[in-house]
């Protein structure tokens, strides 16, 4: 049986609709192979407008590169994810998430959930420029997952997000060896990463990470730059 990774990377894939809030090309489509299909979104590099502040690189290669550092800090927060060849070329495929619609997310997203908790450190790594309350995938109130991951490892600090609940609050000692886990692991993962994201911004991940590690809590608002983005939703 295959992978979902495998789904994702060598089905037929179909764009049936567009989600048209979106600022770039955000495609909807299915995923078929062997006879199976998966929902997916599909969002190819050829659709997305430049970014000033994100001059290097795209955002197909930063929502892969988020997942990779989901999968490899044990975080698992983003959905199972692809770069590949599509319809409209190269762009990050990903699988689509029925949430549970019964969690108000209005209400959810200030809460003190260990998911959120997890969601919360991820974006710190990874520097989430953009999380917003409609970027939280809840499955369940036990399990949620993000979206949106494009405008993220800047090489200056931007962190703008809306779950600032653990602002200051200092890290487990199971979330520190997390993160000495996932600075081992990148450091062995150089080549890999480096395809994705600049060399400047690969060391300013392991820097953000290092000083997780050794100030022993999480970021606090900034008052250099707005620390929600906006719309929050």
């Amino acid at each position: 049986m295959k992978s979902v990774l495998d789904h994702l990377a060598q089905g037929e894939l179909e764009v049936t609709g567009r989600l048209v809030d979106a600022s770039n090309a955000t495609l909807y489509g299915q995923c078929s192979l062997d006879e199976n299909l998966m929902a997916v979104i599909y969002k190819p590099v050829a659709g997305e407008r430049p970014l000033w502040d994100f001059p290097d690189g795209n955002l197909a290669q930063r929502e892969y590169a988020a997942y990779v550092i989901s999968e490899m800090g044990k975080f698992h927060v983003v959905p199972p994810t692809v770069l590949r060849e599509g319809p409209f070329g190269i762009g990050m495929v990903q699988q689509w998430i029925d949430i549970d619609e019964s969690v108000d997310l209005a209400e959810f997203y200030r809460t003190d959930s260990s998911e959120l908790r997890k969601m919360a450190l991820f974006d710190a790594v990874i520097n989430n420029t953009d999380r917003k309350i409609g970027h939280l995938l809840p499955i369940s109130a036990d399990r949620v997952l993000g979206c949106d991951h494009g405008v993220t490892f800047h090489e200056e600090d931007k962190l703008r997000t809306v779950l600032w609940q653990w602002a200051n609050k200092p890290l487990s000692d199971t979330e520190i060896e997390q993160l000495t886990e996932l600075e081992s692991a990148i450091k062995n993962s150089t080549e890999e990463l480096l395809a994705l994201i600049t060399e400047n911004e690969l060391k300013a991940l392991l820097a953000r990470i290092n000083i997780l590690i050794h100030e022993g809590t999480f970021p606090s608002p900034s008052d250099e730059w707005p620390a929600v983005p906006w719309p929050p939703f």
